[in-house]
């Protein structure tokens, strides 16, 4: 005997399979081309009991497709968002001319960050890379305006409060300095919102430049600004 899972929408049942964003499935629920036992149902809050029902795209079975995922060098000044209500250039503009399955970003860079960007077909497993608890630690090259010296990386370890938020970082090194300008290596196992510029803004070191060049054990190594390429399984199974 079939122990029912838990009931879920049906956009969201799609969503979690991994073919699509909630709002498309919302779409293709609405137009007719999904089915519940056999039957169409254009209610995107239908709900559906995982392991029992039997979910349908097209006139076909709704297996989960296979975990597949990508890593980009996201350039600078570009959203991480599938679209942008006013219109700006989001991270898919570098996707452009390529037939690739529904992806979406693993956590986000803000506009002026760069460098390493996940993007995967498994939200489940997406969630758990950014989790504070499982996820993997992240790695930055920040540039800063100002000279930086121990007392700075001793204050980074140690955390500042901003916004009644206590922020941190894992591990901080400095890479290089020049006559105005600083090089550190930043080590986060949290990704709390701006937390890098926020802490670096609290010791009066604006940052010039922010690169993501690790994820877990998953380097930006030479790949291009824009450019992207799948990862192996060997570094999905290292990621978690």
């Amino acid at each position: 005997m079939v122990t029912p899972g838990p009931r879920f929408g049906l956009a969201r049942v799609l969503s979690k399979r991994g073919v699509c964003s909630r709002s498309v499935a919302a779409q293709w629920v609405v137009s007719g081309r999904v089915t519940v036992n056999g039957r169409i149902e254009r209610n995107p809050e239908f709900p559906v009991r995982e392991g029992i029902d039997k979910v349908g795209l097209d006139g076909h079975p709704l297996d989960a497709p296979r975990r597949c995922c990508l890593m980009l060098n996201k350039p600078r000044g570009l959203l991480t968002t599938t679209q942008d209500e006013q219109g700006r250039d989001t991270v898919y503009r570098c996707f452009d001319g390529h037939d690739l399955p529904w992806l979406a970003p693993v956590g986000r860079l803000d506009k002026a960050s760069e460098g390493l960007l996940l993007f995967s077909n498994d939200p489940a497993w997406a969630a758990r890379l950014c989790s504070p608890q499982q996820g993997p630690d992240k790695t930055y090259a920040v540039q800063v305006r100002g000279l930086c010296g121990p007392a700075h990386l001793q204050r980074m370890g140690e955390g500042i409060v901003d916004a009644g938020e206590r922020l941190a970082v894992k591990q901080v090194e400095m890479m290089r300095q020049g006559e105005k300008n600083s090089w550190l290596r930043i080590v986060l196992d949290e990704g709390r919102n701006r937390q890098i510029r926020r802490i670096l803004a609290a010791l009066n070191l604006p940052v010039m430049r922010l690169i993501r060049i690790a994820v877990g054990n998953v380097e930006l190594g030479e790949l291009g600004k824009g450019e992207w390429r799948w990862l192996s399984e060997a570094e999905m199974s290292g990621l978690g």
